[in-house]
């Protein structure tokens, strides 16, 4: 039988924080893990593969709630089974991202008008406040 993992060897073995590993368990995203007859928390290697699983989908940027679901169904069956689903959060995921980047690109395009404008226009003096950063051109 292989010897159990503290909760530092489980932070160093993945690039977990162990702070973060407890939050997993408190917020039921990691299960609770055995404890040893002092207490200590013990982790096996499949907790290892579970946690750089977890770590990779947390790093594509899916939320705790769907990684919770996420990693309900991986205690439940074979990654072949979980797969469809991973599927379809990893595709949601990049719909999502690109959405943002487009959002980005407008933010970027008006940034730089404005600063185009500030460099370009003299100062005026307007009676209802400053206009710095009115628009010409309305993009949204």
């Amino acid at each position: 039988m292989e010897r159990p993992l503290t909760v530092g060897q489980l932070a160093r073995a993945t690039g977990v924080l162990a702070k973060t590993i407890r939050y997993y368990e408190q917020v039921g995203v990691l299960p609770m893990p055995q404890r040893s007859g002092a207490g200590y928390r013990q982790y096996s290697r499949h907790d290892v593969h579970r946690l750089l699983f977890m770590r990779r989908a947390r790093a594509l940027g899916l939320s705790l709630a769907k990684l919770k679901a996420l990693t309900a169904e991986l205690d439940s069956g074979e990654c072949l089974t979980m797969r469809p689903r991973l599927y379809e959060l990893v595709t949601e995921q990049l719909r999502t991202v690109q959405q943002q980047i487009a959002e980005f690109h407008v933010l970027e395009r008006q940034l730089a008008q404005v600063l185009e404008r500030l460099q370009t226009t003299a100062p005026t003096s307007h009676a209802d406040g400053c206009q710095c950063l009115g628009s010409e051109t309305s993009e949204a």
